[in-house]
């Protein structure tokens, strides 16, 4: 079997014992004689499936009692209405941090529903560090403080979590969930859109503290009604019942390789190969700010787009795929979630110091 390995990010390479999983109780689930994509999300099976896939996120993640843990759809750009929709519910007002496109898009969607404001840009240096905000710069009347944890084009992520003060974070953790522990406490909602570290597209999984939810405004459409979700135990209307086998697989995954911490000082090692090397290559840099570097997206230049370009083109050959930098900001990236094993990223940068000799 020749698998190349896959830098994409997102949607992204998963846990090959995963895969392996799926494939062997694809046709017949447990002895049930149907597949998990055929059966009825109203079945004793599936029910025994998203009670586990729930389970075993609390475990891993800690999360205590008063938090909801949601399986939904829409992908993380549908939070970007649900969450105003949800929560600026008091004072009408929120707090954004713009640290990348995703925040952006998040924060222009909130001004449909109220007065929305951006605290602190990073947009002035393209993205590349993570603004200093501290509680003195936050609104004490908003209804929530909005941010986006790990900004996937860009490669930042926060080294620190923002004190708000008594005013609730919300936090899009898409390219970071289950990359290293989180303390759930420190925010009233944490979301993500699982095609990157958890399951395949088409899933969100929300963490939300329930005294958030029940005052989402009356134009709220039912479906990205939060508190309707959570009374379901979300299964309103059919989830998507295959994406969330899959998440339950990998959740079983993380387990075994021994939860958050094992898996974080893995994502450190991997990313760290990377970084050391920038650091002492002649044609290779990163230009994120180093204190602000993702762990998960590691983007890359030569600053010649005709050499990044031919790096692609050959790493590609080679079968290093996807490398090829967002639209936005062209060079390369490296996108190395869980799933990607150590030595996928050892023969990368072994790749690129050959590269480097026959074009430095």
């Amino acid at each position: 079997m020749a698998r190349v390995y896959n830098f994409s990010a997102g949607p992204s390479m998963l846990p090959l014992e995963a895969l392996e999983k799926a494939q062997k109780d694809l046709l017949d689930y447990q002895g049930s004689g149907q597949s998990v994509m055929e059966m009825s999300h109203r079945s004793k099976v599936f029910d025994d499936i998203i009670k586990e896939a729930e389970s075993l996120f609390r475990e891993l993640m800690n999360i205590p009692g008063n938090y909801k843990v949601l399986f939904l759809q829409g992908g993380a750009s549908a939070q970007f209405s649900a969450i105003p929709l949800n929560f600026m519910n008091k004072n009408n007002k929120a707090d954004y941090i713009i640290t990348g496109v995703w925040a952006k898009k998040a924060f222009q969607e909130a001004k449909k529903y109220g007065d929305a404001r951006a605290v602190a840009s990073s947009e002035d240096k393209v993205y590349t560090y993570i603004p200093k905000v501290t509680k003195e710069d936050i609104d004490p009347e908003a209804d929530y403080v909005y941010i986006c944890m790990n900004n996937t084009i860009y490669g930042t992520k926060y080294p620190y979590i923002p004190d708000t003060g008594d005013v609730p974070l919300i936090a899009d953790v898409s390219s970071c969930f289950l990359s290293e522990p989180l303390d759930v406490t420190k925010f009233a909602m944490v979301y993500g859109g699982a095609q990157k570290n958890i399951a395949p597209a088409g899933l969100v999984v929300a963490i939300i503290r329930e005294d958030m939810l029940g005052n989402a405004r009356d134009i709220t459409p039912t479906m990205l009604n939060y508190k309707i979700q959570a009374d379901a135990d979300s299964l309103y209307n059919t989830p998507p019942c295959w994406t969330i086998y899959m998440c339950k697989l990998v959740l079983e995954w993380i387990k075994e390789k021994g939860g958050l911490e094992a898996i974080k000082e893995n994502n450190i090692k991997k990313a760290n190969l990377l970084y050391d090397f920038f650091e002492e290559s002649k044609l290779f840099k990163s230009p994120v700010n180093k204190e602000d570097r993702s762990l998960m997206n590691i983007p890359f230049v030569t600053g010649d787009a005709d050499l990044d370009a031919k790096f692609v083109k050959e790493a590609t050959a080679a079968g290093f795929i996807n490398l090829k930098g967002h639209r936005t900001v062209g060079g390369m990236r490296a996108s190395v979630y869980n799933a990607m094993p150590i030595e996928g990223v050892e023969k990368l940068v072994a790749f690129m110091k050959e590269f480097e000799k026959a074009n430095a």
